[in-house]
């Protein structure tokens, strides 16, 4: 289907956690759609190798960057938005996809565990859908993409931050999806199921085969975000077919 080349193609695009299962995943489909890209991870190396597999893959006409730090850091975040600023004009996609797994009972749980989690899942998009959505408000065009989780809509055993954290991000995707859709910015949340990665490996007394693959995830993504007409659905969750 062509309508993603059409819509996506040379848009600027951003794209946090973009070394993890899905991350990765994301930004294959956005290069194959020919975006041009900022990655960040936590990882130099990790983004340098995945830039270079990129490049190699779909060619060198597209700009990739990226932007190593910490996203529970003001400081870092801060300094990732300045280095995208100084390459690109505007971000035109915001996909945040970063996001940390606490799995502890609630007599385990610290404070800083609460506050990591909070930064980077819920404080880290909002930060950056404020910064970047001015200027897609200015070209009345823009698309983002919060990474959700079926724990945005329940409470599980283990992992009462984390589930806290992601009911926070659906909340703050509903409420974007409402104040900028005047714009033409359209606003995702996409709330997977258990996914076969690295992080859907601490999920306890479920079957790891049964997980959804995480291209298939992000190639939803690049398809949802690809239509201009007077569709959208802003709220979307993605769930197995099996599970044991």
């Amino acid at each position: 289907m062509n309508i993603n080349d059409k819509t996506l193609k040379n848009k600027n695009c951003f794209i946090t956690g973009a070394t993890g299962g899905i991350g990765e995943k994301i930004a294959a489909q956005m290069a194959e759609a020919g975006c041009n890209l900022f990655l960040t991870s936590t990882s130099s190396a990790k983004l340098r190798n995945l830039k270079d597999s990129l490049q190699s893959k779909f060619g060198k006409d597209m700009t990739i960057i990226y932007g190593s730090g910490d996203l529970n850091s003001i400081g870092e975040i801060e300094n990732i938005i300045r280095k995208a600023k100084k390459v690109f004009s505007a971000i035109d996609i915001l996909i945040n996809c970063a996001g940390v797994f606490p799995v502890k009972l609630l007599k385990d749980s610290l404070l800083d565990d609460f506050d990591t989690c909070f930064n980077v899942n819920v404080r880290a998009p909002f930060i950056l859908a404020k910064i970047f959505s001015q200027d897609m408000k200015k070209k009345k065009w823009g698309r983002i993409v919060n990474i959700g989780s079926s724990s945005s809509y329940a409470g599980f055993k283990d992992t009462a931050i984390y589930c806290a954290s992601k009911h926070a991000l659906l909340g703050l995707s509903r409420a974007l999806f409402d104040e900028l859709k005047e714009f033409n910015i359209r606003t995702f949340c996409v709330s997977p199921g258990a996914v076969k990665t690295k992080m859907g490996r601490k999920i306890k007394n479920q079957n790891f085969k049964t997980f959804l693959e995480p291209e298939e995830v992000a190639r939803y993504i690049k398809f949802i975000i690809s239509f201009n007409s007077g569709m959208v659905s802003e709220e979307i969750r993605l769930n197995r077919i099996v599970i044991e």
